[in-house]
């Protein structure tokens, strides 16, 4: 399992920014896999988790309306949409998944047992 993120940078309050997740050693199709994200000094967070066997999405309420997170199957590629960033969504993302999970609402409850590199994203003016 290889998971390799990407699109982090830095972006003003107000900007958006979309993430992308390439997913490879095995097929979107089955289990669940999320984004998560951590800040300086605070504990690893989930902030959007999808189920790929039937693409139901799970968004914690704290930036539900902001995130969006889709899947490609034809790139192998899962994707954080974030909009109307705030400078406390500065924080590496990562994205995570557990290939005996399948549900987006567990997973983004538990932890992944496996996790690509993380890609910063900074807020600030």
């Amino acid at each position: 399992v290889q998971l390799q993120a990407s699109g982090g940078g830095l972006v003003q309050p107000g900007g958006s920014l979309k993430l992308a997740c390439e997913a490879s050693g095995f097929t979107l199709n089955r289990p669940a896999i999320g984004w998560f994200r951590q800040a300086p000094g605070k504990e690893r967070e989930a902030v959007s988790c999808l189920s790929t066997d039937n693409d139901i999405t799970y968004v914690p309420d704290f930036v539900k309306g902001r995130f969006t997170i889709s899947i490609d199957r034809s790139k192998g590629t899962v994707y954080l949409q974030i909009d109307n960033l705030r400078p406390e969504d500065t924080a590496v993302y990562y994205c995570g998944t557990d290939l005996g999970q399948f549900s987006s609402y567990a997973l983004c409850h538990r932890n992944p047992t496996d996790w690509g590199q993380g890609t910063l994203v900074t807020v600030s003016s």
